[in-house]
């Protein structure tokens, strides 16, 4: 079933539509720099809109006035490859399929907005209204087949809203849910049946406020039934049809015809909802509890380790530094043990410095996009009436976070005494960005190869490097820049010429146990929300409990810095001075609890089996991982770089 997630109480925790699912970043369209531009200049004067963004705004129809449906891509959960609406054999309008102009969330999100052929007026129903007769070959039967055991569902649009299913989830006392889109067709005992007449209901509504109606709903009820015609030369198909539904109807099915008559019905129908809540259908989902649930177990957490923390800075701390400043005899001093005794080592330039520098700068990068795209949901300019927006916000934004990106990872590499900044700089901005974009690169090759809508086309690409060369890499160099310009930042105490010598560590101490003890925390304070972003993700289903979201996005921050600060001082209390990198790894590992957490998702809730489905969901979730990582990784060691410099700046050093 078609689960989504949601709740009543929606109005507090994110404005009605306030975000949109993302699917696999795919697409088939022509994108250029320019639309970029003009998206980032109506995106300026949209802060100024008072209520409506551009786009979404509500359009009223008067009586008998078209009303234009469009048909978007063919989705499957089982492939999560996208088609074209017209790879079928479907009825085309008789002016030539034209594209919608997409932005660059729709290109890569895959989705293909085209015309089509329905007439449909306002308040105007319409009964058994013939589209085409289509002749159905061999291959056009195989095409059919192929998408019904896939799965595969047909998207249409009208105003702007996806048509909706409804179904009764009866594990839900019977209760009416709904599914965006409709099956392409059904197979019962090894026959298959198309479903080539759609009752389409249409809600309206109308007020004093404003002439004419405005439509608030949109719900689609698919039927496979062999129409009986005769010939009228007055009807626009040369012919009228009779639907016979019910127990008495024959279905369509596909052997025994050779070609098919899609039709169509139109029922108009007044509506007290309003044009502002017309999303609530879509959105009526289950798990508000869970999600109250999910909030509580991660506060626990945060509080299990605000109080490890707290005791440590408080009680040990305390007692340490007291202990440490106190005037010793040269007795007690050689018997000293701690943290103390590796003041000379504590800011000591760790292994492979450089890629730690830059790992913080990428993750930096990240949390600032997360932050600000938050902070546009929460505002609801995120709304699911504007298709692709999540998606393209947030590599807009990813790509204007250089600045900081650079900036962090400029002052972490100037801690270390680094004098090659330029190539630290390039780093920043090509290694983590290189690898994703390879990934991506080479699995819109496989999206290709198997002739998918969803494979993003080489103009977008194009202008993806344009994004990322022509304004993403001068970015990081000018935050880079700024970042060493600026003094670097005064130690507490001076790292000594010999390094101490580390005693021997208990095992329970050794990097590989300490780290995957640190990621379980922050993994756990996640995982309820993963499931959902992951079930937008992979099963098409909206998401936009932004407000549940920035939540745990502050748990996860708290948490991460806290795990971090309580395991860097256990380390150093065990005379280990090398905790940069596992500063950084101690919350960063919590990014392999996600990646077994979607392998676990992928065996138990999705039903992928062909080899390329496979290779895009492990593609895309290790791209999930390797961003969630940097963040995490980044959050735990500057929280373990402030708290090592609080702690070694209260005491006195000889």
């Amino acid at each position: 079933s078609s689960e989504s997630q949601g709740s009543s109480c929606m109005q507090f925790w994110g404005p009605v539509g306030a975000g949109e699912a993302m699917s696999s970043p795919q697409q088939q369209g022509f994108f250029s720099a320019q639309s970029l531009v003009l998206g980032l200049i109506a995106g300026a004067f949209s802060l100024a809109d008072a209520f409506y963004l551009p786009g979404v705004a509500p359009q009223e129809y008067p009586d008998g006035a078209r009303v234009e449906m469009k048909v978007n891509k063919l989705t499957s959960v089982k492939t999560q490859l996208p088609y074209g609406y017209y790879t079928l054999p479907y009825c085309k309008p008789e002016g030539g399929v034209v594209d919608s102009v997409e932005n660059l969330g729709e290109i890569l999100t895959g989705d293909l907005i085209e015309n089509s052929p329905y007439d449909m007026r306002m308040r105007e129903n319409s009964s058994c209204k013939i589209l085409c007769k289509m002749p159905l070959n061999q291959g056009d039967k195989n095409k059919f087949r192929t998408m019904i055991d896939d799965g595969y569902l047909v998207n249409l649009i009208v105003d702007n809203m996806p048509a909706a299913t409804k179904y009764i989830r009866r594990s839900d006392g019977g209760e009416f849910m709904y599914m965006n889109g409709f099956p392409v067709g059904l197979e019962r005992n090894g026959k298959y049946f198309i479903h080539n007449h759609l009752r389409l209901d249409l809600k309206y509504h109308s007020s004093d406020k404003y002439e004419g109606y405005r439509i608030v709903g949109f719900e689609v009820e698919p039927h496979s039934i062999v129409q009986a015609t005769r010939a009228d030369p007055a009807a626009p198909a040369g012919m009228m049809a009779i639907c016979q539904e019910g127990a008495a109807n024959q279905l369509m099915d596909l052997d025994l015809y050779s070609e098919v008559i899609f039709t169509y019905d139109v029922r108009w129908e007044y509506s007290d909802l309003r044009w502002v809540s017309r999303w609530d259908n879509y959105l009526k989902m289950t798990g508000g509890q869970i999600h109250w649930f999910s909030i509580l177990n991660s506060l626990m957490i945060m509080l299990f380790l605000s109080g490890m923390v707290a005791m440590i800075l408080l009680r040990t701390l305390y007692r340490d530094i007291t202990k440490y400043n106190e005037l010793a005899t040269a007795e007690e001093a050689a018997e000293e043990t701690g943290w103390k005794l590796v003041h000379g080592d504590v800011f000591r330039k760790p292994r492979f410095g450089k890629l730690l520098a830059v790992s913080v700068g990428c993750g930096v990068q990240i949390l600032g996009m997360s932050v600000v795209t938050l902070i546009f949901a929460l505002l609801g300019f995120l709304s699911p009436a504007h298709r692709g927006g999540l998606l393209q916000s947030m590599v807009l934004l990813f790509t204007f976070m250089g600045v900081f990106g650079g900036y962090a990872s400029a002052r972490v590499y100037k801690v270390f005494n680094g004098d090659d900044w330029k190539t630290c700089t390039l780093m920043t901005a090509f290694l983590y960005p290189g690898l994703i974009f390879l990934i991506f690169f080479v699995l819109n090759l496989f999206i290709w190869g198997q002739r998918s809508s969803g494979a993003v086309p080489f103009t977008t690409m194009f202008a993806v490097l344009v994004l990322w060369f022509g304004i993403s890499v001068p970015l990081v160099f000018l935050g880079s820049y700024f970042g060493f310009r600026r003094e670097a930042i005064e130690l507490p105490v001076r790292t000594n010429h010999v390094p101490r010598q580390i005693p021997a560590q208990a095992w329970f101490m050794q990097p590989f146990f300490t780290c995957a003890l640190g990621g379980i925390l922050p993994f756990g304070a996640v995982f309820t929300e993963l499931f959902f972003i992951m079930s937008s993700l992979w099963q098409h289903q909206f998401y936009y409990l932004f407000g549940f979201l920035a939540l745990v996005l502050v748990i996860l921050i708290i948490t991460c810095a806290e795990i971090s600060i309580a395991l860097t001082y256990f380390q150093l209390t065990s005379e280990n001075y090398n905790w940069w990198w596992r500063s950084f790894l101690a919350s960063g590992s919590s990014a392999g609890y996600v990646f077994l957490y979607s392998i676990l998702y992928f065996s138990s809730r999705l039903q992928i089996d062909k080899l390329v489905s496979t290779l895009l969901y492990f593609g895309y979730m290790s791209i999930l991982s390797l961003l969630f990582f940097l963040l995490t990784g980044s959050i735990g060691l500057i929280a373990s770089f402030f708290f090592v410099k609080v702690i070694y700046g209260s005491i006195k050093v000889d």
